[in-house]
């Protein structure tokens, strides 16, 4: 599997306990959504491995799971900071207008007055709403970096077939 058909979900963070469970830090929505997907390909440094997940669970603030056949907190050591990836093909259909994240990174942003002001590096997590963070690119207006919020009122369309996403946003601020 290519890694353009992986996509990121979440990182193994520390061992937790001596049974060789993991700590997951899990990028999804609800965190807990990780746990959807039985087969996880672990991906660090251009190595990718793929492990079934043998139980998981909530702990306090985080999530623990276990890898199958992993049974000795010191291997469960070497597993640290390894991503989580699932292939593209598993997630399930959005409803129209919704994306994933990975779908808007890359994507060039126009302004209402046809102003490329950059492309879409990563999006943020902000507890309000989500941000695209657009950087500078060849053609790009400036050489400025800009947050720009993930709402409505800013975001006026995402055409992915021509890798525009629209915004209302002044290019001054």
């Amino acid at each position: 599997m290519t890694t353009d058909e992986l996509i990121v979900m979440g990182k193994i963070g520390a061992v937790h306990g001596v049974r060789g469970e993991v700590k997951i830090h899990s990028f999804t929505d609800p965190t807990e959504n990780l746990f959807d997907y039985p087969v996880w390909h672990l991906r660090r440094d251009g190595v990718t491995k793929q492990v079934k997940l043998a139980s998981a669970r909530s702990q306090g603030k985080g999530l623990v799971a276990k890898i199958e056949g992993l049974d000795d907190r010191e291997i469960a050591r070497t597993y640290t900071g390894f991503e989580i990836c699932v292939p593209r093909s598993e997630l399930p259909e959005l409803e129209e207008g919704e994306y994933y994240w990975h779908q808007l990174v890359g994507l060039q942003v126009i302004d209402q007055q046809q102003q490329l002001l950059g492309k879409v590096s990563h999006l943020l997590e902000t507890g309000a709403n989500d941000v695209l963070v657009v950087q500078p690119c060849a053609g790009s207006l400036d050489g400025r970096e800009r947050l720009l919020p993930y709402t409505d009122h800013c975001v006026l369309q995402v055409d992915l077939d021509r890798g525009v996403i629209s915004v209302e946003w002044d290019a001054d601020f």
